[in-house]
Formats: structure tokens, C-alpha cells, sequence
């Protein structure tokens, strides 16, 4: 039976920023999606992230790869784990703790949604991206308008609240590949580095000619990645 790959989207995604990427496994493994669009805590997104695997049999192999804030679900998926996993990708994210600085940031960028939300969101995918074009900007814009302000402020407000899993980190014994694009603004490429200096035999690929929706702006390096990952 073909293995399982869990994808985590990140905030003010769903399942379309990992579209490509999941296309091009489909033939090599099952691919299953996280929702996490309707909980109040990353807790809660890493709990009902397991629930996808509850069907998969003991003997088939599990992968997980989490985006943005898909990476801090994934590490609470790991700090409370319900089954063994045989690999995992963190693409674009950091393991420690929020920083008052960020969670000041975070409360501007939801007063500036406040006033309007359109804008504000084409500001983030300028900054998220590097060097975008017209097509990618509207298939970006359009999935995070229909996720939504509601969802958006719920999100960041989750991830204000996450805790710091680095001692879980420094104990993993599980391949774990790290992607970050060479341009990423949001969490920048110090923050994958250090990741992999935490994590026990941990590869870190820098991915150029993209900023921090690595999935959306580089998926056939992603790809490749999370094929390696699984020895395809």
C-alpha cells in the first residue's frame, strides 16, 4: 500500500497552496490535506490533524510537512503524538517561541484587516512573494479571500499563543527535511537554520528564486524535496 503524506497549510490558506505539490505525488503516495481553518488553537489544529490518520493502517508509512504556520502544527503534532512517523518537512517556519514584538506586529496587521481586508491581503502577498507574477498573485489572492477575515484574525491570534517545541525537536530520530526560499521575509531563512541546527541529522535546502509561499512559488523544488524525503 502506498504511503500516507499529511500536508498542513498555513495561515490564510487551505488545501489549494499546496495544489501543485500534490498533484505530482499523487501517483507515489496518498496524499491527505489538513483543515485548519475552523479551530481556535494550534493545539486544537494538531489534534484534529491526527484525526485524518485515525483510518490508516499500523503498517503503512506516515509523513507529515507542515507550511508557515503548518510547521507549528506539525511540532504540536509531534510534542503529542498518537503514531509513529517515518519522515518530516518543515517548510518556511520556526520552532521557537512568538516574540512581543511579533505579537504587536500580529495585532496591526488585524486592525489594518479591520479597515480593509482587501488591501491589507495585497500587501501581504507582495511581501510573501518574491518577484510574483499576475497569475500566481490572483490564484493567492483569490484563496485567501475566500478563507477569509474571520478565519485570518482567528489564525493569527493561534499563533500569538503557540509554545516553543524545541526540546521535542532535539529528540526527533525521523528523517526531517527543511525548506525555506532564499527571499522569505516572514520567516527568514536564519529561522530554518536554526531549525536544523536543533534537529538531529536534519536537511536544510534553500530554495532560490522564492520568498515564503514556497509551495505556491517553487512546487517543483518542493516536490522533489518531499519525494527525497520518502527515498522515491
Amino acid at each position: 500500500m502506498k504511503p500516507v503524506f499529511l500536508l498542513v497549510p498555513g495561515m490564510l490558506n487551505d488545501s489549494r497552496v499546496w495544489h501543485e505539490v500534490a498533484i505530482g505525488m499523487q501517483d507515489n503516495v496518498q496524499v491527505r490535506i489538513a483543515q485548519v481553518q475552523t479551530q481556535a488553537t494550534i493545539a486544537d489544529m494538531a489534534r484534529d490533524a491526527w484525526t485524518m490518520l485515525d483510518d490508516v493502517s499500523p503498517d503503512v508509512p506516515i509523513y507529515l510537512a507542515g507550511f508557515s504556520m503548518g510547521g507549528y502544527v506539525a511540532m504540536n503534532m509531534l510534542a503529542h503524538p498518537k503514531r509513529a512517523l517515518h519522515g518530516l518537512a518543515l517548510l518556511d517556519t520556526a520552532g521557537g517561541i512568538e516574540t512581543d514584538e511579533s505579537r504587536v506586529q500580529r495585532e496591526k496587521t488585524i486592525r489594518a484587516m479591520e479597515i480593509d481586508f482587501d488591501k491589507t491581503l495585497h500587501g501581504l502577498m507582495k511581501w510573501n512573494c518574491h518577484e510574483p507574477g499576475e497569475e500566481l498573485l490572483d490564484r493567492m489572492r483569490q484563496m485567501m479571500q475566500d478563507v477569509g477575515f474571520e478565519v485570518a484574525v482567528r489564525q493569527m491570534r493561534a499563533i500569538s499563543a503557540r509554545q516553543g517545541h524545541r526540546s521535542v525537536l532535539e529528540q526527533l530520530r525521523i528523517p526531517v527535511q527543511i525548506l525555506c526560499g532564499e527571499n522569505d521575509r516572514v520567516t527568514p531563512p536564519a529561522r530554518s537554520q536554526e531549525l536544523a541546527q536543533w534537529i538531529p541529522g536534519a536537511r536544510l535546502q534553500l530554495v532560490p528564486g522564492a520568498g515564503h509561499m514556497l509551495p505556491m512559488e517553487q512546487p517543483q523544488a518542493v516536490l522533489k524535496a518531499l519525494l527525497a524525503l520518502m527515498d522515491f
